[in-house]
């Protein structure tokens, strides 16, 4: 294998690919990036066994072939190489890898192409298509609810599956950890209509999320229902789903909230962050007082002390007053695109359905707590 390619295009494609790979494995393979030329052009592929992306960029090849190297010593090298240089490999197939670029020379050890696992390739029965915005807001607007406990492990992704809201069909994305869920719903693709419901995990939804955001394109989306495939622009990212049941979220929903107030999103994200700053590490409790248009918010801490801040709302119910983890608070009312934002209450002890005063495409349950 010899090839040459310009260094910008290498670092930006080896940054995608090399993000997968784990820094400490047992398995030496899966430390190394598998580099693969064809005509005018090198496939970057990279696994941790469960996630794999292949990235293609251009190449001037003058003998085709391929290799795998490690993949964070490359990534070092390519990254430290003055802007402009033009990178040359020579895969020598004595287990060394030659690389140069200006006078610069270095020998990377190799691994044999055959023990590199393949996780991309196989047809995937469901096939449809997703605008990279509406595939950023999916993963924007839940993944801030994804759990973190691996015990839970059915937990640590977003529910993407099909749902009636209605009686029309709309293709919904769910994440919760226990304490809050968030939900978000969009009109269904076509080819999408019959899709199993799958757990995305967490580690693809953050690289999927880095991936998308310079695309403008389409992200074409393939499913079974042990594995997800994103392929847009030059890039493809397969992963294996989480084998678990997502729990009944439409149960967590509550229906008999009747208390209801409308605040101003931005005033009260802002409202909240300040008063936060003096609630304890450990809790982060805040409380909200609700009385006619006027809602107080207070926090204290023994080590901090106490600060209050009252907001206008609208709100014509009985007085209430109700606590939250402010942190859990802040990262909804973030995600409320709207200026206005409504807050559906029962009780200091009842679940908070939080969402945009004029749109339920987007619904956010708060369990409370005690302050």
């Amino acid at each position: 294998m010899k090839l040459t390619i310009e260094r910008a295009a290498l670092l930006k494609s080896l940054g995608h690919v090399q993000s997968v790979v784990e820094r400490r494995t047992t398995i030496p393979i899966l430390s190394n990036v598998k580099i693969e030329a064809t005509a005018d052009m090198v496939r970057l592929n990279a696994t941790d066994m469960d996630l794999d992306i292949v990235e293609t960029v251009s190449a001037k090849v003058s003998d085709e072939g391929a290799t795998t190297v490690s993949a964070h010593t490359l990534y070092d090298i390519i990254r430290k190489l003055p802007e402009g240089s033009q990178v040359a490999f020579d895969g020598r197939g004595d287990g060394q890898v030659a690389l140069s670029a200006g006078r610069s020379r270095f020998i990377l050890a190799s691994l044999p192409t055959d023990e590199f696992p393949a996780l991309s390739g196989g047809e995937l029965p469901h096939r449809f298509l997703l605008t990279a915005a509406d595939l950023r807001m999916l993963i924007d607007r839940t993944r801030f609810a994804i759990s973190t406990e691996e015990t839970r492990y059915y937990l640590n992704g977003i529910y993407l599956h099909k749902a009636d809201r209605g009686g029309v069909t709309v293709l919904r994305a769910v994440a919760t950890d226990g304490h809050r869920l968030a939900s978000i719903e969009m009109s269904i693709p076509s080819g999408a209509t019959d899709i199993p419901g799958v757990i995305v995990p967490r580690k693809l939804v953050g690289e999927l999320r880095k991936l998308i955001d310079e695309t403008g394109d389409e992200v074409a989306v393939d499913l079974s229902e042990s594995k997800i495939r994103f392929s847009f622009d030059n890039v493809v990212v397969t992963s294996k789903l989480i084998d678990g049941t997502f729990p009944d979220y439409q149960r967590v929903i509550p229906v008999g909230n009747d208390k209801v107030m409308e605040v101003d999103c931005q005033s009260f994200a802002d409202a909240v962050d300040r008063v936060s700053a003096i609630s304890s590490e450990k809790s982060r409790a805040i409380k909200l007082a609700i009385s006619d248009n006027t809602l107080t918010l207070s926090a204290s801490s023994s080590e901090n002390g106490s600060a209050t801040e009252e907001v206008e709302i609208d709100y014509q119910g009985e007085k209430l007053e109700i606590g939250f983890n402010s942190a859990y608070l802040l990262d909804i009312a973030r995600q409320i695109e709207g200026d206005t934002a409504r807050f559906t209450m029962a009780d200091a002890a009842s679940p908070t359905i939080l969402g945009e005063a004029n749109n339920d495409s987007a619904v956010y349950v708060l369990m409370p707590m005690r302050v």
